[in-house]
């Protein structure tokens, strides 16, 4: 038989089928992994071959085979710095989650983010949630970013999930789709998901007035069926959206507005930086790309001097 993985609990995981029948279903020996060092072979959003067995008259799996994964998201390991964890699986969308203020996302962040997310193939959606809060000069910024992002080709959607405020068009987005939500925490994801459905009653909890940051409020991973047609994986606040390990020479074709570019350049290999007749720096100059993410891509590249990983910073 063939399920989906919607929950993992140690050593067993959750089952369900094409005609929504449910097993706890259990790993028999090891899973190789080519090319990860994963703490867990399996995770939620997986589709798997498993076999029914009847043990006390309740009926278990025994799960054979993990089916070709699309793509992942993964961790850090929380013990083992050397491991990952596989945090999901088989992703359609993922919704950036974004704040002005309480707290502040910051552009270097939002950039981290997108690279990942692009790195892995999943397609990425901008929320700049808590629009009701936002001053005048917050409201300013929020223009701005939108207009950022917005140029580069990313679809933004400002919201309220606190009150409804454009939640139809993320349930449009999500419908018949698997979709993930990301962001610091206390940027309203919880918040967001029991406004799409409020029977689930996700944990919320209020911000840090010390720290201005959010509380984590989720632990595991876990996929729930939505009302509207829609899959959601919730998943816990973690450090670090992902470890992708690849020369620091690719990281410029992560970011689109230089991608599109890429032919321009006099030099084949330009990394944009200190090279001559560079179209990349001349459109930062001439404000045609926006000076953020230029400066956030020099960043990121002085932060590892021969290949990049993606990690320390708060998410999903």
């Amino acid at each position: 038989m063939r399920g989906l993985v919607y929950k993992s609990t140690g050593s067993w995981y959750s089952v369900k089928t094409q005609d929504n029948k449910q097993f706890d279903c259990r790993i028999k020996g090891k899973f190789r992994l080519d090319g990860i060092k994963s703490t867990n072979p399996i995770a939620v959003g997986d589709y798997v071959d498993f076999e029914v067995e009847k043990n006390s008259d309740v009926e278990t799996g025994v799960i054979h085979n993990i089916c070709e994964r699309k793509n992942y998201v993964l961790r850090k390991s929380v013990n083992l710095s050397k491991q990952t964890h596989i945090l999901a699986s088989n992703i359609d969308v993922v919704f950036l989650i974004i704040t002005i203020s309480s707290p502040v996302t910051s552009t270097n962040f939002i950039d981290r983010f997108l690279l990942t997310s692009n790195a892995y193939s999943i397609k990425t959606i901008l929320l700049f949630n808590k629009i009701d809060l936002l001053n005048k000069t917050e409201l300013i910024i929020l223009n701005k970013l939108t207009k950022i992002y917005s140029d580069i080709g990313y679809d933004c959607h400002e919201i309220s999930a606190k009150n409804q405020v454009n939640l139809d068009k993320v349930q449009s987005i999500m419908k018949d789709n698997v979709s993930m939500f990301g962001g610091h925490s206390g940027v309203g994801k919880s918040t967001l998901i029991n406004s799409l459905q409020p029977n689930l009653n996700l944990r919320t909890k209020n911000i840090s007035i010390q720290h201005s940051q959010g509380q984590h409020t989720t632990t595991n991973a876990e996929l729930y069926d939505l009302d509207f047609g829609a899959k959601i994986i919730d998943t816990p606040g973690i450090r670090g959206f992902g470890i992708v390990d690849f020369e620091k020479s690719d990281i410029k074709n992560y970011f689109p507005e230089f991608y599109k570019l890429i032919n321009q350049c006099k030099f084949n290999d330009c990394m944009h930086v200190n090279e001559p007749k560079c179209i990349i720096k001349k459109f930062v100059e001439e404000g045609q790309i926006a000076l953020s993410r230029y400066e956030n891509y020099l960043q990121i590249l002085e932060d590892d001097k021969s290949s990049y990983r993606i990690d320390n910073f708060d998410t999903l």
